[in-house]
């Protein structure tokens, strides 16, 4: 797409309401675009109607009206989570009218250069970090897009002394354009929303789609360790920067001594950033990073190159990692109660996350899982639950497919909770069934491997939920 304004007196359609959606609303009409917004739900259900109807802004709710879009439409702006085979954008596709997501519109009026990071699993994590180490770097950050401000209304706050700091999702990246980030991060790749893109090869061309337009001048920062973040070192243009927790990098940041499989995390390491000119420096001893687990330190690392590639100075970047405890729905403490400790990670919306989480703990973990069924056997799950998992509760739509794995890894406590008058009972009932399973010394771990919808608006609601009954035991 072009600037905004060159949209000036012409038809622009916004697809979603949400913060997104008013954000990017409210940009192009500034610009002086004819904007409408559509959303499928009632009046009711869309409280910012009335706002950006009082700045002239028209809003159609209730559904897709066939004349939304026209040949007279010079532009689609939609929300990342809707579907490309949704009425609306497959007209517009047939009528050759671009769609975008804000990612791209915000681009295109944002001042301050862009870290865009993005992956399978650990994205708010490390954006949060590398905006806790810039500001203590005194580079000015601004952290925007999934987390903190709407990304649209960050662009037209910043400034070139700035760096915007984005948190950036597979839906997000499938819609932009000519979007340059001067500093790009791909943390992993894990099988997951393939019922959004129909497949792994749509899924990874959307992730590589944060380095399309990178120049030689910018920086890729990639996991050495994930074999397709490897496989797309031939198609960047940019200077890379891998990161690593199990092999030493003449250019780049890494464990030493490397991580090796079945080894346990109780060796003493190290994060090292390598310049490539020979020389090393440590950063920080993996054990005072402020939050557990393997791959929390595969974050570090990652966050640590970018924040070093924006050039915050190494020997400022121990203190901030250190310092942050982790985010909400991410492996995140709750309570104690008759000696067991309770983790939230709702956040854990595919089974790699749910890997990731239970190699986190030494202690026996009783596991909640369970949620809506995308269609995945489940069977990454095994290895980890014959390893680390003492007893199974499970919820959701496909509480028997996981239940049935956790059979196959010999489990022999796994209790399945059937739906109760409403989800939020449910997911009581399941903290209260893993009370009674677990033992002083045990963890209580909700990781569920499954995205929230089958059940809850939004993993945060799962997790508030799961904090709520856990408190209440």
């Amino acid at each position: 797409m072009n600037h905004p304004e060159t949209y000036r007196g012409q038809q622009v359609v916004v697809l979603g309401l949400a913060k997104s959606g008013v954000q990017v609303a409210k940009v192009l009409h500034r610009a002086g675009a004819d904007v409408t917004v559509n959303d499928k739900k009632d009046r009711e259900q869309c409280p910012e109607a009335s706002e950006l109807e009082a700045l002239g802004i028209s809003v159609v709710c209730g559904g897709h009206p066939d004349n939304l879009i026209h040949s007279d439409v010079k532009l689609v702006v939609k929300n990342p989570g809707i579907p490309y085979h949704a009425a609306p954008v497959q007209h517009a596709l047939e009528l050759g009218i671009e769609v975008v997501t804000e990612v791209e519109v915000a681009y295109h009026l944002c001042g301050a250069p862009i870290i865009g990071i993005t992956g399978s699993n650990g994205k708010t994590t490390t954006t949060t970090w590398v905006g806790n180490m810039l500001k203590q770097a005194g580079l000015n950050p601004i952290v925007a897009g999934n987390i903190g401000t709407p990304l649209c209304e960050a662009a037209v706050q910043a400034a070139a002394n700035n760096w915007m700091v984005v948190e950036l999702s597979s839906f997000q990246l499938k819609g932009t354009v000519e979007f340059r980030p001067r500093i790009a991060a791909l943390l992993n790749v894990a099988e997951t929303h393939l019922d959004y893109h129909g497949g792994m090869e749509d899924y990874v061309a959307s992730k590589a789609k944060l380095f399309a337009n990178q120049e030689s001048d910018d920086v890729a920062i990639l996991n050495w360790d994930d074999a397709v973040c490897r496989e797309l070192v031939p198609y960047i243009k940019s200077r890379l920067i891998p990161f690593s927790l199990t092999e030493k990098l003449e250019t780049g940041v890494y464990a030493d001594p490397p991580y090796v499989d079945g080894e346990e995390d109780d060796v003493k390491r190290q994060v090292i950033y390598a310049d490539g000119t020979g020389n090393q420096q440590m950063i920080i001893d993996v054990e005072d990073i402020g939050i557990p687990g393997r791959f929390n330190v595969g974050n570090a690392l990652a966050a640590v190159a970018i924040a070093i590639a924006a050039g915050a100075d190494p020997s400022m970047l121990a203190a901030p990692l250190s310092d942050f405890k982790g985010v909400e729905h991410r492996l995140e403490y709750v309570l104690e109660h008759n000696g067991s400790v309770y983790y939230n990670n709702s956040k854990a919306t595919n089974s790699k996350a749910t890997v990731m989480a239970l190699n986190s703990f030494k202690e026996p973990v009783v596991l909640i899982a369970g949620g809506l069924d995308r269609g995945s056997d489940m069977m990454e799950l095994l290895p980890v639950f014959e390893e680390r998992v003492k007893a199974l509760v499970v919820l959701g739509e496909n509480r028997a497919k996981i239940a049935k794995v956790a059979e196959l890894a010999g489990l022999k406590q796994i209790k399945v909770v059937d739906n109760e008058e409403n989800a939020a009972r449910t997911l009581t009932v399941a903290v209260q069934e893993a009370a009674k399973l677990a033992e002083s010394g045990d963890v209580v771990l909700l990781s569920p491997a499954c995205a929230s919808w089958d059940m809850f608006a939004s993993y945060e609601e799962r997790g508030r939920i799961f904090k709520e009954a856990a408190h209440n035991l």
